[in-house]
């Protein structure tokens, strides 16, 4: 019987092993569209580089694992991953998401699938109350990012899958921001786990991917069927560097983390900043929560500054050196973003407002440099507001 694996043994030996062939400890990019066939219809293990590759594998392996899950299956973005879900509703479906969703998601349901008849609505999902009354006898999909996009809203997915059992709707998780190290929705009572595997996953900030891991066999049949007709697929190349990154993400959120939890206190502390949103601060709304379902807070904070005008915010993003003004997130270099302009332009300002993004609002993706000169960076870049 093979010994059980703790997390970080996963990360690295997970869907790949030495290489049959070569016995090259890392797992080779199988640069190939098509593979040979036994007889005709009959392939010896893969047929066309769409459906599967022997690279693909092991990174569905790999994050599959991480994820506590039976399934994983890779595709060419985030998005993509969401995409083949959605494909899988039809007209008069209803999703239930919540309302601190990247722009990303909300520009797909709402610009893609509502002109198809796919409703989607959007609601606080930190209040289960809410969440009960916001279902319709078609609600198929409750939709959640926790900690969510940008304003780090912390959802309770054990009582939120409970509310979707009771009616028969299915639960996906966006764990992007947590990663599987910090978070495994599966054990919580979650269908199916999304990520961009672009971001903390890859984290090096050189490679596009997207993931769903599920335990479910017929999410699976349907999401299996959805890459082979629609073939949003990452190549190997891709799945290369995917693999590797996730070799190493327990070693990267621990400092991710650590930096984070050290900018929020200081930020914190900040005459100019009136509000800091991290789950890792007691002040947080959704701090016992997170306590409870995650391991550590995570390597994402937003904050907001005091009685700024636009400007004054813009003055702030000029004013960073060591933090670059850019969109994603995850990487090992920190990033810092005004999401209503930047990640969460799609959504409607009245919109945003209402949700609590203003445009005094910046984000950081907290990498790994020196810590002291991430605070120095902040330190002067705040001084101009």
């Amino acid at each position: 019987m093979k010994r059980a694996w703790r997390f970080a043994t996963q990360a690295v030996h997970a869907g790949s092993g030495p290489d049959v062939h070569s016995g090259a400890v890392m797992m080779p990019i199988y640069q190939s569209s098509t593979f040979a066939q036994s007889e005709p219809g009959i392939p010896r293990s893969y047929e066309y580089g769409r459906v599967s590759n022997p690279t693909r594998t092991a990174l569905e392996q790999n994050l599959a694992a991480l994820e506590g899950a039976t399934h994983g299956i890779a595709f060419a973005s985030g998005l993509a991953a969401a995409d083949a879900i959605l494909k899988c509703l039809r007209p008069g479906d209803h999703v239930l998401c919540s309302n601190d969703l990247y722009g990303g998601s909300y520009r797909l349901l709402r610009s893609v699938y509502g002109p198809l008849g796919i409703r989607s609505s959007f609601v606080d999902m930190r209040d289960v109350d809410r969440v009960g009354r916001a279902i319709g006898p078609n609600t198929k999909l409750f939709w959640l990012e926790t900690p969510g996009n940008p304003l780090l809203h912390v959802i309770d997915i054990a009582a939120t899958a409970q509310v979707a059992k009771r009616h028969g709707a299915h639960v996906v998780v966006d764990n992007t921001f947590a990663t599987p190290f910090l978070q495994r929705p599966l054990e919580l009572g979650a269908d199916l786990v999304l990520h961009s595997t672009t971001k903390y996953v890859g984290g090096h900030s050189d490679v596009i991917g997207g993931a769903i891991c599920t335990n479910n066999a017929q999410w699976e049949t349907r999401l299996r069927f959805q890459v082979k007709c629609a073939g949003a697929v990452p190549g190997p190349m891709d799945c290369f560097l995917l693999l590797r990154g996730a070799k190493t993400l327990h070693v990267r959120m621990e400092r991710h983390c650590a930096n984070a939890r050290h900018l929020a206190a200081f930020l914190g502390q900040h005459p100019k900043v009136d509000r800091v949103y991290y789950p890792g601060l007691a002040s947080h709304p959704g701090y016992e929560v997170a306590k409870h379902q995650m391991s550590d807070f995570g390597g994402m904070i937003a904050f907001t500054l005091m009685a700024a005008t636009l400007e004054d915010t813009l003055r702030v993003l000029a004013g960073c050196e060591v933090f670059t003004l850019a969109e994603s997130l995850g990487g090992v270099e920190s990033l810092i973003g005004h999401p209503a302009t930047m990640t969460h332009a799609s959504i409607p300002r009245e919109e945003r407002i209402a949700a609590g993004l203003g445009d005094n609002v910046l984000r950081l993706s907290v990498g790994l440099e020196d810590v002291r000169d991430l605070e120095n960076d902040l330190a002067a870049a705040l001084a101009t507001a």
